[in-house]
């Protein structure tokens, strides 16, 4: 995901191997993501989501392998790599009894903004998330698609070239679910943000999506959607059943 045309892929995730002692939680997993592109990470329970998550967003240390988000590596240089990540998580951290400004200028200060390029990052953002009437609304007061829809904000007022959404749409409403899902894909695509959205909701990944597919720690299937699904049984849905239950690589 990258911006103005940038040819430099947004992630490259390089053999990547991570245990939890001796429980292989991720085995030798390889990917990358290019400028402008929403790739859907999909696996079931227990397959290494929230491990590969965690080491995107480095709250794990590496213990083999690469993350290079932009072409800054999280190993060696860390801040100029998360500098360029906005995230997402699947469990709130807004502060509910600040108002939605207040939780955006937080997040400014953090990043080091100047005042005035805070007012016109946070003006920008708000009126992008149709959240301009509710800045001064305690977040608590504020129903949970909105909630994300401020995380959003939050996540991209640093101006990231990726976009990282943990299980974003956990705890919505289908129709919140799926006004979600739309408004993340208008902003990979009038923005060139690159996205990766974690997920084991099949309705979730469209045919054009890049797709990955994590199972029991390794990734056993990576490509665009429809060509995976047509080649793995016809359907997403069949595909994905057959790639989790048999695990074959590819």
């Amino acid at each position: 995901m990258g911006r103005g045309g940038d040819a430099m892929n947004a992630l490259e995730v390089s053999d990547v191997s991570f245990a939890y002692g001796p429980r292989e939680a991720l085995r030798q997993v390889s990917f990358s993501l290019a400028p402008g592109r929403f790739a859907a990470l999909l696996g079931p329970n227990g397959a290494g989501k929230s491990t590969l998550i965690a080491l995107l967003t480095r709250l794990y240390d590496l213990q083999q392998g690469d993350i290079r988000v932009g072409g800054c590596s999280l190993r060696d240089t860390p801040r100029p790599a998360l500098k360029q990540l906005g995230v997402v998580f699947q469990q709130s951290t807004l502060d509910l009894d600040l108002s939605v400004e207040q939780n955006l200028r937080y997040h400014a200060a953090l990043h080091g903004l100047s005042r005035r390029e805070t007012a016109l990052r946070v003006d920008a953002e708000l009126a992008r998330q149709g959240l301009d009437e509710r800045r001064s609304e305690r977040v608590r007061q504020l129903n949970g698609g909105h909630r994300r829809r401020v995380e959003i904000a939050r996540a991209l007022l640093h101006q990231p070239r990726l976009l990282l959404l943990d299980e974003a749409s956990a705890g919505l409403d289908p129709a919140s679910r799926l006004a979600l899902n739309r408004h993340i894909r208008n902003l990979c695509s009038e923005q060139r943000i690159s996205v990766l959205w974690t997920t084991h909701l099949l309705d979730e990944v469209q045919p054009s999506d890049d797709l990955l597919i994590l199972h029991q720690g390794r990734l056993v299937a990576r490509g665009q959607a429809d060509a995976l699904s047509l080649e793995h049984g016809g359907d997403l849905d069949s595909a994905f059943t057959r790639l989790t239950t048999t695990g074959a690589a590819r």
